[in-house]
């Protein structure tokens, strides 16, 4: 019988389509993987950017009012980070039920304050939470991260005619209006994770509500 065997060339051959199909899976394989990663980073990403909009939304909804002005405190304030950016601090009196500490005393109206806290590293949305404010002393409380990697967080204010950036204590009354803006930071997207929600501090009759208005859910 007359054996055959395959030729130098054909086995030259084979290898190579074997080393091109190999390198397309392997590419293949890669490509899914990273677009898996950032689908999952931009789910997570808005999921934080949504917690917190709903944490800040919930406070300013529970705001603490008060016949007598110096009883209440609003103020709104924004710091240049960059020549092209800035970042906003909210500060003001809250009603809430959740115990800043666990086994101590308090009453039911909080300082609460946001505000962007940015290092080389990382930037974080902080919410500082204090059981006894007092204009007196100096601010204090129980700060928490509650939402990591934020680009922006900015804050408007309406006063029935124009918005602005800030809110100072000497205006001695509330805003009609005010914005939150929230950005996630994620490097190489065009369209972030981000929220935008506006709630109304005066009462036009029934419940004050915040209401959403724009959001990227998962980002692009």
């Amino acid at each position: 019988m007359r054996r055959t065997a395959f030729t130098l060339v054909e086995v030259l051959v084979a290898s190579t389509i074997g080393v091109f199909v190999a390198l397309v899976a392997v590419g293949a394989l890669r490509t899914i993987t990273a677009s898996s990663d950032m689908v999952d980073r931009n789910i997570d990403a808005a999921a934080e950017v949504r917690f917190a909009a709903n944490m800040i939304a919930r406070d300013l909804v529970n705001l603490y009012r008060d016949e007598e002005t110096e009883n209440t405190r609003f103020i709104g304030t924004a710091e240049e980070l960059t020549e092209n950016s800035s970042t906003s601090y909210l500060v003001f009196y809250t009603v809430g039920r959740a115990k800043a500490r666990v086994g101590q005393p308090e009453g039911d109206v909080y300082e609460v304050e946001y505000c962007l806290a940015a290092d080389e590293e990382r930037s974080v949305l902080t919410r500082r939470w204090w059981p006894n404010p007092d204009k007196e002393l100096e601010p204090a409380g129980v700060v928490t991260v509650i939402a990591e990697d934020i680009e922006v967080f900015y804050v408007q204010y309406y006063d029935g005619e124009e918005w602005a950036d800030e809110w100072p204590e000497e205006m001695q009354s509330l805003p009609h209006l005010v914005e939150v803006t929230i950005i996630a930071k994620q490097p190489g997207q065009s369209d972030p994770p981000s929220q935008s929600l506006i709630v109304p501090l005066t009462r036009a009759g029934g419940d004050i509500t915040a209401l959403e208005t724009g959001t990227q859910a998962e980002g692009g």
